[in-house]
Order: structure tokens, then sequence, then C-alpha cells
């Protein structure tokens, strides 16, 4: 039998890193993309095929279409991971940080699921969309990435309706707290956007607690790669998956929870909950 191929956007550490390792081991060829060339020789020496590749750039995208093309002629699994979160009050980050947000977490998504259509359908292959639970449960402090999430969620949904005529299939992963770089890599962009100058300046201890928020008692990423593995290879697979401490939780929360109550919760969380 042919060897089935994965193809991983954002692999240098955490869930894309964890990933590459659970789909190689379970015997696919993995393709694991990553935005800075100093990555490329561990992942390289791992074994997989490592590919420098910037999601947003449109070229490259086409480059790395051709190259599978000339060299597996298909492609069977595509983990949209790449992604990042950008933490601050909306109003210091204003739209410039948003535009940088958005183009990552949810352009890229598109632009990089278009660029492998082809590989996708000759296989009749899945599309897997790492999304968020803060794209359903929203936070203060984290606006533009719960929006980004969100996003990734109908995106997802629709993706999943316009291609099933390809016979490709579409799952959403909500992951909850995942054990990771992301919060470390979202409080160092914290402190390059917060300071005296901004009136949330008074409370930013609790701009500093969302940023760390998604590193509370976080599931292993092994764990959480080798269950959305499990989820992949069953014969019939889920649209919405969600994995990890707080995923199932939390959306519960948002939705049973009265807007007003959850509203408080939050404002006493990360210190809205007095004038400034």
């Amino acid at each position: 039998m042919t060897q089935p191929s994965a193809l991983i956007t954002g692999c240098s550490s955490g869930i894309g890193r964890a990933l590459a390792d659970a789909f190689q081991r379970a015997g696919y060829q993995v393709w694991a993309t990553a935005r800075n060339a100093a990555d490329l020789a561990t992942l390289g020496a791992a074994g997989f095929t490592a590919v420098q590749l910037d999601v947003n750039d449109g070229l490259g995208l086409g480059q790395l279409a051709e190259r599978m093309q000339a060299e597996i002629g298909g492609l069977d699994v595509l983990i949209n991971n790449a992604g990042y979160g950008a933490m601050g009050p909306l109003l210091d980050g204003g739209v410039e940080a948003m535009r940088r947000q958005f183009e990552t977490n949810v352009f890229s998504l598109v632009g990089v699921t278009r660029a492998f259509f082809p590989l996708l359908r000759r296989n009749k292959g899945l599309v897997v969309n790492i999304g968020s639970v803060s794209g359903v449960l929203v936070t203060p402090f984290a606006g533009a990435y719960c929006a980004s999430k969100a996003a990734v969620h109908a995106l997802s949904d629709a993706l999943r309706l316009e291609l099933a005529p390809f016979a490709i299939e579409v799952m959403e992963v909500q992951p909850g707290a995942i054990a990771s770089s992301f919060g470390a890599n979202a409080s160092q962009q914290v402190e390059q956007l917060i300071d005296e100058a901004s009136p949330w300046w008074p409370i930013r201890e609790g701009i500093r607690a969302r940023a760390k928020a998604s590193q509370d008692n976080p599931t292993p990423a092994e764990q959480f790669a080798g269950e959305l593995l499990a989820a992949v290879q069953r014969a019939r697979r889920p649209r919405l998956l969600r994995l990890g401490h707080g995923s199932r939780t939390l959306p519960l929360l948002a939705t049973l929870i009265p807007r007003s109550l959850l509203d408080a919760v939050l404002k006493r969380r990360f210190g809205l909950d007095r004038a400034l």
C-alpha cells in the first residue's frame, strides 16, 4: 500500500511538533513546515520532510504544492496548525494588530487549503483546522485571538460543506489548555504592547494573567496529538473535536451561564471590576 501523507504547518514546537511525531509513528510521510529556517535542521533530523514556509506567502505555498505534486502526487491529511495569540486590550493593539492576527490564524487557513486542494482532491483527503475553545468562550484581553478562532469555526463549517462534493472531509479541533510555548510567546508579545500610556496600565496584571491562562493545568501536547490522530483514523470522523483541559467545560459554561453572570466572573478574574 502507498504510504499515507500528512502536511502539518507550524511544527517548530508544541502542538505542531507533537502532531508530526504522532503521525510519523503511525506510518505517515510527514511534511513538517516551520517559518524559521533554524528549526528545519531539527525537523529534518527527526525524519520529517522539513520545509521552510510562511503560511502567508502565496508564492511559497505554490512552490511547495508543485513539489508535493511531483514527489507524491496527492495528500491525505492537511493540518492547518500554524497560528499565534495576539493578547492585550483591543484598542491598544488597534486595527494593525487585528490584521496581523487574522492574516495568520484566518486568511492563511484559506490560502493553504486552496493551494493544496488539487492534492487533497486526488486522495479524497482530510483537512484538519486547529481552532480553540477561545472562539466559543470569549475573554477580555484576547479579543483579536478569540475573534480569529471564531472565524476558524465558521470557515470550517463552510469548507466542510463546499468540499463534500469532492470527497474531502473537514474536521475542526478546538483545544483547551495544551502544554506549549503559546503562553510564553503571548506573554512576550503582551510585554511589547502594554506601557504606561495605556489606559489599562493600572490593571496590567490582569492582561498578563490572560496571556498565561492557556498554560493553567495544561494537557500534554503528546496526549493531545495522540487523541487527534485516533480521531483521524476513525471510520467516521467527528466534525468537531474538543481536546485538552477545559475544552468541554468552557463551552458548556458559555452556553449555560447567563451572560451577565459570566461577564461578572470574567471582570473579576482579570481586574476589570473597578473603575479606572
